[in-house]
């Protein structure tokens, strides 16, 4: 029995999925595995039981991930499930940016108990005009699945699309509109675009990047859009920004203590994700990486190991093995396995920076000496028997 615990709960479309064999915990100290959502992980100690974390999401900051390798536990995300709701909520983000429907929404509640609202509507509404988004420069930064979909939805729109994205991979290229113009570096998109959205990963290269410098590129009235990550901007630059009309509206997904209180910034309450088409999304793609991960030890979507897939054992054994990526380890695995007497049949070997998985496929059933050998080697953090 394979018992589960829940940081927080997911969506039962998820859950539903669970095999047989497989019950809910209350006890962490004696789980096999664990889902989160948005609780944080980083002060909980977490047991020798546990093999792996699902976040139902696709931000992994809530957990340690490097702690988690060392100590042989995969951490799975969801990359995409959750993307065509942030993609809506981007959509949305620019026509409240270039229209002031939230000042005329707020406007009309407060002269609803006004005789002749009708009137007061049709006198009044001038002073809630914007723009339209048809025809306007957008700057996509990060074609991945969420930019990559929205930049292929505003070029359906009737925008002129530009999009970056040195990592962008070539499944994703495949899927891009033809008509989408490639820019070469964030400053082109910077300087061309009346409207940029951020669609990027919080690494040493984005953290900060909208700043002073970089804000001083871009036109005046721009309109900045970040449904990625809350520090990829510099709040501080931001603020003069709006200040000076450099920056028209700046949209967010994560508001602080600083950009609620900005005049220009529309603060949206972290809805990317939230809708129920997204939360089944992700809880079942964390479900069905968890079961495959446990059930025939193939890594897929984890964030601190490497991707491993050998389908459904078909031998006698498999042998699965989180190790550091350090020279000579294969050799020794082999070593003890030929000292047992114990044939081969099939092996896959990824790395990830230093963390490496190694799955081993055997034509017999591995011995307990086997497996206590591979676990005294230098640089093994975990050995399973996965059959």
């Amino acid at each position: 029995m394979k018992k589960i615990y829940y940081f927080n709960p997911i969506s039962k479309a998820g859950t539903s999925l669970l095999p047989y064999g497989y019950e809910t915990t209350g006890d962490l100290a004696e789980a096999d595995a664990a889902f989160v959502r948005s609780a944080s992980v980083h002060d909980v100690k977490l047991p020798k039981s546990l093999l792996a974390i699902a976040r139902a999401g696709a931000g992994v900051n809530n957990i340690p991930l490097d702690k988690c390798a060392e100590e042989g536990i995969v951490v799975f995300n969801t990359p995409g499930a959750n993307a065509n709701g942030v993609k809506e909520l981007a959509i949305c983000g620019m026509l409240l940016a270039c229209r002031d429907i939230i000042g005329g929404v707020n406007w009309v509640g407060e002269i609803k108990d006004e005789a002749g609202v009708a009137a007061l509507v049709e006198k009044g509404k001038k002073k809630f005009a914007g723009t339209e988004i048809a025809g306007k420069k957008l700057g996509v930064i990060g074609l991945g699945a969420i930019g990559g979909p929205l930049a292929n939805a505003a070029e359906a729109l009737g925008m002129e699309v530009y999009g970056c994205d040195p990592f962008l991979s070539v499944d994703a290229a495949w899927h891009l509109d033809s008509k989408i113009i490639r820019a070469k570096t964030r400053e082109e998109i910077f300087a061309e675009c009346d409207i940029i959205t951020l669609h990027v990963p919080l690494l040493d290269d984005t953290r900060g990047m909208i700043n002073e410098d970089t804000l001083s590129l871009m036109k005046d009235g721009v309109v900045i859009l970040n449904f990625a990550r809350d520090l990829l901007v510099d709040d501080d630059a931001m603020e003069k920004a709006l200040a000076s009309g450099k920056v028209k509206r700046y949209v967010t997904d994560f508001p602080n203590d600083r950009t609620a209180k900005m005049n220009g910034v529309i603060a949206i309450p972290h809805l990317g994700a939230s809708t129920e088409e997204s939360e089944d999304n992700c809880a079942v793609m964390a479900v069905r990486e968890m079961t495959d991960y446990l059930e025939n030890g193939n890594i897929k979507n984890s964030v601190n190991y490497p991707n491993c897939d050998m389908g459904v054992p078909t031998k006698a054994g498999r042998i699965a093995v989180l190790h550091e990526n350090i020279p000579n380890t294969i050799s020794r695995f082999t070593a003890v396995l030929a000292a047992e007497g114990i044939n081969i049949s099939d092996m896959i070997n990824r790395s990830r920076k230093d963390h490496a998985y190694t799955m081993l496929d055997i034509d017999s059933e591995a011995t307990p000496a086997a497996i206590e050998s591979m676990c005294s080697l230098e640089g093994v953090r975990r050995v399973r028997v996965i059959k």
